[in-house]
């Protein structure tokens, strides 16, 4: 496998004492595939902006052992630009120099955008309030964001993020490896030089699975649909089918160049870390 390859993961921010603990219970059985970064979300409106602060507080804290980044997501939408500034500035003063940036979705009955309308807009507001003391994630689509007008629309969007200042992107979840191959050629034709690292989310629940996608625009293929459908409440093969389907389709991410693996965790051990293991991307 590549050697120069990047692995990070996502969590949700927890908000019981269980979860805490659970976070605190994957971080560490996670920690052997030396990630370079744990994110952690941040809900529509900043519903979850203290949980988030606390669990990348105490990511961060744990770096002088563990070696990982924290990487806080910064949703601007139904922000002020005061209360992404004194964010910005409290990611500072504990020595955070990573944020995931995204526009963000505007909660249910919110009218008011907030000061930013798209990531754009905030990532060019990070980079006068802090210059380049923070690597900056933004979000890439390969199947096209669901609210875009155009394919063509929502890559010259990437673009506007990236020339704001963005340092690489992660991707929305897919399934078709094509979709990916054919962004990457899009965004080389239009000088687009920054890694734009799949994101791999694990199927653990296809009824969820299924909803989610249909929402945020990603394609489950119509074999793959078919193939999951079959299990029925059968959780154990679909579990078994889905840990093969999904370390078959990183290890021909991996074949055909991508410069990372992103995993949307959902606050789980596995699949990522038996795909890692696999793989072999654990030293």
């Amino acid at each position: 496998m590549a050697n120069d390859l990047t692995l990070s993961c996502e969590f949700f921010p927890p908000k019981t004492e269980k979860g805490i603990a659970n976070l605190r219970h994957v971080r560490q059985q996670l920690a052997p595939i030396k990630p370079e970064f744990f994110s952690v979300t941040f809900g529509a409106g900043g519903s979850t902006q203290d949980n988030t602060l606390d669990a990348v507080i105490e990511i961060q804290q744990d770096k002088k052992t563990s070696g990982i980044d924290a990487a806080p997501h910064l949703s601007c939408v139904g922000s002020t630009a005061e209360s992404i500034r004194q964010l910005l500035n409290t990611y500072q003063s504990h020595d955070i120099r990573r944020l995931v940036a995204l526009r963000g979705d505007l909660p249910s009955g919110m009218r008011d955008p907030g000061d930013f309308r798209y990531a754009n807009e905030l990532i060019e507001f990070i980079r006068q309030e802090t210059g380049d003391h923070f690597k900056i994630e933004v979000a890439a689509y390969p199947e096209v964001h669901p609210q875009a007008q155009s394919a063509d629309a929502d890559l010259a969007n990437f673009k506007r993020k990236v020339d704001a200042g963005a340092d690489s992107a992660i991707t929305q979840y897919f399934y078709n490896i094509d979709a990916y191959l054919y962004f990457i050629d899009r965004c080389q034709q239009q000088n687009i030089d920054i890694p734009i690292i799949p994101g791999i989310m694990p199927i653990n629940n296809f009824s969820q699975l299924s909803r989610f996608s249909e929402g945020c625009g990603a394609e489950i293929p119509r074999w793959l649909r078919k193939q999951l459908e079959s299990y029925h409440d059968d959780i154990e093969s679909l579990q078994a089918f889905t840990l093969d389907f999904l370390t078959d389709f990183t290890e021909k991410l991996i074949n055909v160049g991508a410069p990372g693996l992103h995993f949307y965790s959902m606050n789980r051990v596995d699949p990522t870390l038996t795909i890692c293991q696999r793989l072999g991307l654990i030293n």
